[in-house]
């Protein structure tokens, strides 16, 4: 994998010290999930999970009662401790990368424009709680947060330095997922109009324009300074979107626009009642026969039970409200109640891509032939 950023025509400059900060962070992040984090399942296999099977005499499989036995444990507080640290230091870096030259960078947004695409934004709309309410993955602001300017791409910026700083060269891998997903299990799709929802930057989206160039492709967030960014990083690789700024509970297409409706790590970042909204929305928008395929982390029930510690620590200690909620929510049940018969719909497992070896972690694995994969829903109207 590049040790370079991706680069377009937003890509920020960086000075000495910024890529001498921004690649300590790197190796940071890698050592925290090669090794420590490693070490930790280590110690939960070989020393914490064997006591207590004896003391008790049954095994551990309850994440909460691993949770009460773990947290307190030296090696894991420092293992938590350290994963937040190092999240918070990447986005401290990352922003005083983009302070320095938003400005600019917000001008550039405006002529990197060459009318390819389309960006359609709604000063009116009501930013959801779940978004509006968190500083979501620590991201200081969060998604939608403009500083009062109408031209911001701030967060979208912070937001694209922060994913390359989790893997350069791997920039949009879910949406690589998403795609051999479905050439492989619908070979005869042809679409005509896809839908992406929750889409943030575009990263997943632009890989999206790239596999089935002759769709018309829409992708909608409700962050405008994303959709901004993203439309001119769209522009400036002669992508053709159109970006809106929309609740994806409820679009403004009409009925049966879609032969495709996706999301990639959407899901997680909603709530209970806002995800059976956007799956009733999927089933609403898509045309006979259209397919939906909303790709995120695997449920708890598709991990054994050290990971579903280790994945509740992102509700704990990383802002992710809706995290486990999410991996325990029926979700078959819930695409039945949004429209979906019951035998045209399921959860399976997304194999990951090559572009995403150097990013397998504990975080990632599900059941799979390979064990790793992103787990999706699937429904056909």
């Amino acid at each position: 994998m590049s040790n370079r950023p991706f680069q377009h025509g937003m890509t920020p400059s960086q000075n000495h010290d910024e890529v001498a900060r921004e690649e300590a962070v790197r190796v940071m992040r890698f050592h925290l999930y090669s090794q420590v984090s490693q070490g930790t399942r280590a110690y939960f296999t070989n020393v914490v999970a064997p006591e207590f099977a004896k003391a008790e005499q049954r095994p551990l499989t309850d994440r909460a009662e691993v949770r009460r036995v773990m947290e307190d444990k030296p090696y894991v507080k420092f293992h938590l401790s350290l994963q937040r640290s190092v999240q918070e230091v990447m986005w401290n870096t990352v922003i005083e990368n983009i302070e320095r030259q938003l400005p600019e960078m917000n001008g550039r947004a405006h002529a990197l424009d060459r009318g390819l695409g389309s960006l359609s934004l709604d000063p009116a709309l009501e930013v959801p709680r779940y978004v509006a309410n968190v500083d979501i993955h620590c991201m200081p602001g969060g998604y939608g947060y403009d500083a009062g300017l109408d031209d911001s791409v701030a967060a979208g910026a912070i937001y694209d330095r922060g994913i390359s700083m989790y893997g350069r060269g791997s920039e949009g891998f879910l949406g690589q997922s998403v795609i051999a997903y479905l050439k492989k299990n619908f070979p005869n799709l042809r679409p005509a109009k896809i839908l992406d929802m929750g889409c943030t930057i575009g990263l997943s989206t632009l890989r999206y324009a790239e596999a089935f160039p002759d769709a018309e492709l829409h992708a909608v967030d409700v962050a405008a300074p994303c959709l901004r960014y993203g439309h001119a990083r769209a522009e400036s690789l002669g992508r053709k979107v159109h970006y809106s700024q929309q609740n994806a509970e409820r679009t403004s297409f009409a009925d049966a626009s879609f032969d495709v409706v996706i999301s990639t790590i959407l899901a997680h970042e909603t709530s209970t009642q806002a995800w059976k909204n956007i799956l009733a929305e999927s089933h609403r928008l898509l045309k006979p026969g259209g397919v939906m395929v909303h790709a995120d982390l695997p449920q708890f029930a598709d991990i054994d039970v050290y990971s579903q510690f280790l994945f509740g620590n992102e509700t704990k200690f990383n802002n992710e409200p809706f995290w486990s909620t999410f991996r325990a929510m029926d979700l078959k049940q819930a695409m039945i109640e949004a429209g979906f018969a019951s035998d045209q719909c399921y959860l399976d497992i997304a194999e990951h891509t090559d572009a995403q070896q150097g990013m397998r972690n504990t975080k990632m694995a599900g059941k799979s032939p390979t064990g790793f994969g992103w787990g999706v829903q699937v429904g056909i109207k």
